[in-house]
């Protein structure tokens, strides 16, 4: 039995889509991931086999075979636990076939089966939209960060067992909704307006801010760069909602 769900990690500051693939055949018992993983990727079966047991969910011994696509592709990090253990149980049968194919998971699993947050939650979360895929299944405590992005559906899974029951139809979850208003009323601590002196450094600044140009600050400790830098932000021009995410991206 063959199957597919959509997983995410990150590449830098954007998020990459991975194509978790799952088979499962007769023969020895065994469980292989491929598609070069880093070491926690690796680790993921000792942790999604223990995941699945504990959910109550028994599974013939057979030989299971994980591929993540693209596989010239270094992965890492643990935001694969989740689709993984996703994959697996539609590739034995005991979820519907295609049934997250609308989806993009991305969380840990714990021994238990409880669903655990990871970072670079919102870089996934632009690429699901960007995919213009329906829904977004992550952590609980991960949904605030997701919210930020409009246009998709954020599901916060508290463990696995309320997830399979969720994809069987056997119980109903609401999307996430967005706690606290995004407001872009910024308090600064230090002003422009407070700079004496340094006339041509103003101006420089100044023109750069206006115009939207880089600035390279050199001179002798003491002169006043990091002071004058800190105080750029407070001419700066309102960011876009879209230049809003890309900076917290970064962060």
């Amino acid at each position: 039995m063959f199957a597919k769900t959509y997983g995410a990690t990150t590449l830098g500051i954007d998020g990459v889509l991975i194509e978790v693939e799952a088979d499962v055949a007769n023969g020895l018992p065994k469980f292989e991931i491929v598609g070069l993983a880093d070491v926690a990727i690796k680790e993921a079966k000792e942790r999604v086999r223990p995941a699945i047991r504990n959910t109550n969910v028994n599974l013939v011994p057979k030989k299971v075979t994980i591929n993540l696509a693209p596989a010239d592709l270094r992965k890492n990090g643990s935001s694969l636990d989740l689709p993984i253990a996703i994959a697996l149980l539609e590739a034995y049968g005991f979820l519907p076939k295609d049934c997250c194919s609308d989806s993009l998971l991305a969380a840990e699993l714990s021994l238990d089966g409880q669903v655990k947050t990871i970072t670079g939650i919102l870089s996934m979360a632009i690429l699901c939209r960007d995919l213009h895929l329906k829904r977004f299944l992550v952590a609980k405590g991960n949904e605030q960060e997701a919210l930020l992005v409009d246009g998709i559906e954020v599901y916060a899974i508290e463990n696995l067992s309320e997830l399979i029951d969720f994809l069987q139809g056997r119980k109903k979850l609401k999307p996430a909704k967005r706690e606290n208003k995004i407001s872009q009323n910024i308090k600064f601590n230090e002003d422009f307006a407070d700079v004496q002196g340094q006339f041509l450094a103003k101006k420089a600044l100044e023109i750069a801010a206006a115009g939207g140009h880089n600035v390279l600050m050199v001179g002798a400790p003491g002169t006043g760069k990091t002071m004058l830098a800190k105080r750029l932000a407070t001419i700066l021009p309102q960011m876009t909602y879209q230049e809003a995410l890309e900076v917290t991206k970064i962060y």
